[in-house]
């Protein structure tokens, strides 16, 4: 019998040696990614102007780097807090399996990041100190920007006002602590500048750096239902109960294929006026996640351009019932 626990022990101990083994080799491999290019992005006002537009009013980059006043329609953003970070995601109110916070996008918090490390962070999802970032910020999409738009939004993020803010460190659930590293590309490939013209391209171009995919599509399991691409379902948590996404299919009855181009586009630049930003929002009244007061910025050009790619994607019969108040 003591033979047996010997052995027993012995197993058990090379298992245990086994896994801190893989564990060493796992953390030293992933994320599989290229090292962050040796980059100086130049500067200028057209650059920042770009990035500027991009970074609040298409790629949503300064709705989720910034706090929002979910007392009020849409969550305007609250003054004062451009980039300082610290919006929390957890399982409640996104669906994450743990506790994420937004980054600090200030020169307070990276200001010692080299440019090429932001465009690592932006593009595949790897931190300055070679983290891989949770995929709520879909920089799986942002793979897509093209050069000099990343360039852009680079510059204008360095214009920032610093504001001091700390932000906690995040903590994901096994597996997801594991899964996480192995989901950041390799590298990005400069992408070329798209045709503005090409109002197809164009659009699918601007549906994918902002992201409308990733919202208005189920998931189970953090993966997308398919089929349903664009169909809407996705659920959120919100204040005063649960609402999901709406159906943006080219579908007649449940999308919006009855709807024209002047009033996809009008619909958006209703929001656009102070009156609309300071909309107050009952308890267990319906709010949206949406950040369509930051979409309201974009330019009708830009708006009609993502109308006719949506119009262009397959329809799916799926009626969402947007709401469904606590209670």
């Amino acid at each position: 019998m003591k033979k047996f626990f010997k052995i027993a022990g012995y197993v058990a101990a090379a298992i245990i040696v086994l896994i801190l083994i893989a564990i060493a080799y796992f953390d030293s491999t992933y994320p599989k990614v290229d090292p962050a290019p040796n980059i100086k992005v130049a500067v200028t006002p057209a650059r920042i102007a770009r990035g500027e537009y991009l970074a609040n009013h298409v790629a949503g980059c300064l709705d989720c780097h910034s706090l929002r006043d979910w007392t009020k329609y849409a969550g305007p953003r609250l003054p004062g807090t451009l980039g300082k970070g610290g919006e929390v995601f957890n399982e409640q109110n996104a669906g994450v399996p743990g506790t994420v916070y937004s980054y600090n996008l200030t020169p307070y918090n990276i200001g010692n990041w080299t440019d090429g490390e932001l465009i690592r962070a932006i593009t595949c999802g790897v931190n300055k100190d070679g983290q891989a970032l949770f995929p709520l910020m879909p920089y799986m999409n942002f793979n897509n920007l093209s050069q000099e738009d990343l360039y852009s939004i680079v510059a204008y993020v360095r214009s920032l006002k610093p504001i001091q803010n700390n932000i906690p460190k995040r903590h994901l659930d096994f597996p997801m602590n594991f899964i996480v590293r192995t989901i950041p590309p390799k590298s990005y490939t400069p992408q070329p500048q798209p045709d503005t013209s090409n109002i197809l391209e164009y659009g699918k171009y601007l549906v994918t750096i902002a992201s409308c995919g990733n919202c208005h599509t189920q998931m189970v399991k953090g993966e997308p239902v398919k089929g349903m691409e664009f169909a809407g379902g996705f659920i959120f948590q919100m204040p005063g109960g649960v609402v999901r996404s709406a159906n943006i299919t080219p579908d007649s009855a449940t999308g919006i294929g009855m709807w024209t181009k002047d009033q996809f586009v009008q619909f958006f630049k209703s929001f656009d006026s102070d009156s609309m930003r300071n909309l107050p929002v009952q308890p267990k009244q319906f709010n949206t996640p949406m950040p369509i007061l930051f979409y309201a910025g974009m330019t009708e050009h830009d708006l009609g351009a993502i109308y006719a790619y949506l119009r262009s994607v397959k329809p799916v019969h799926n009626a969402v019932v947007r709401f469904t108040p606590n209670g």
